[in-house]
């Protein structure tokens, strides 16, 4: 098969982020044979039932949806076959069972947003903040039995500034997680595949994170406290108490000072340093409970605070 000649595709994914990867191939030279994702659910304060961002886009693209109940429900394999799909293309879709994934003729395949084998699991673009990284990358892969373990297709690294948090890294890793389904697809069809097994010694987990993962801990260096904060920035948000009452903290950066862990050791009109483990957080953005996000300078005026008041 030559690199002129279109794939045809069936494309699985749910959240916003598998959206510039369906776009990008509906773009393509290749044919987006159907779209598969999660069925409508309750969403929002109103609780109106709606349909997943990989839904609406293939509706306004003119792509026939699936919605199964179940992937291993035999009218929805029977579908699948029937479409004699060249490749299925997975991008934040479900764990596909064997009998799916084995359909294609020419494979299926997923993207992760972290280098493989590396952070292999739910939440790979949050361990990274988390651990302080300063790359990450996306990985395309063949499906195989046991979770992102799959042979290794292509890979693109990307550095992680200092000052990323979870929304501008998972703006990035989308766009370019766009690009890199869009090559490996046209790899396929030039049959210029040459995938490498994955040196399992060097995997590491990025299991799904808790309200435990998102909460701070001002025991915890400076630096771990401003990388959970990182992690979780604008949302959910790493969160702390004071007194009783749940606070989210959205923006901080370093203080060369110190204290007792959680204390407040320094103020001005603007700003509020809290002491860690080791050195000190300045905190520049935050959430109270029930309210929405506020510089520190608003949140100050409303919520005196004194030398000495703690947090957590």
């Amino acid at each position: 098969m030559n690199s002129a000649s279109p794939l045809k595709i069936i494309f699985m994914g749910t959240p916003d982020f598998a959206v510039p990867a369906l776009e990008i191939l509906h773009d393509s030279v290749h044919r987006i044979q159907a779209v598969v994702t999660v069925p409508d659910k309750q969403q929002g304060r109103g609780r109106r039932v709606q349909g997943s961002a990989v839904k609406k886009t293939a509706e306004s693209l003119g792509i026939p949806t699936l919605q199964p109940t179940g992937l291993t429900d035999p009218t929805f394999v029977q579908q699948i076959t029937s479409f004699a799909p060249d490749v299925i293309v997975v991008v934040a879709f479900q764990i596909l069972p064997e009998v799916v994934y084995t359909i294609p003729n020419l494979g299926s395949f997923n993207l992760h947003a972290s280098l493989l084998p590396k952070y292999r699991g739910a939440a790979p673009i949050h361990w990274a903040l988390l651990n302080g990284d300063t790359e990450t990358g996306v990985t395309t892969f063949f499906l195989k039995r046991k979770v992102d373990t799959g042979n290794i297709i292509a890979q693109h690294g990307i550095v992680i500034d200092p000052d990323d948090n979870l929304h501008s890294l998972y703006a990035k890793l989308c766009a370019l997680g766009a690009e890199l389904v869009l090559d490996t697809v046209n790899l396929i069809a030039a049959g210029e595949i040459t995938a490498g097994e994955q040196d399992n010694s060097l995997a590491t987990p990025a299991p799904k994170v808790t309200s435990n993962t998102q909460r701070l801990n001002f025991e915890e260096s400076a630096v771990q406290c401003h990388n959970r904060v990182r992690a979780f920035a604008p949302a959910p948000g790493a969160f702390t108490f004071r007194d009783g009452s749940r606070i989210k903290i959205l923006s901080t950066s370093l203080a060369d000072l110190s204290g007792d862990p959680g204390s407040i050791i320094d103020i001005s009109e603007s700003t509020f340093t809290v002491a860690c483990g080791t050195g000190a957080l300045l905190i520049k953005l935050v959430q109270p409970e029930s309210k929405k996000s506020m510089d520190t300078a608003a949140y100050l005026r409303g919520n005196p605070l004194k030398i000495g008041d703690y947090f957590g």
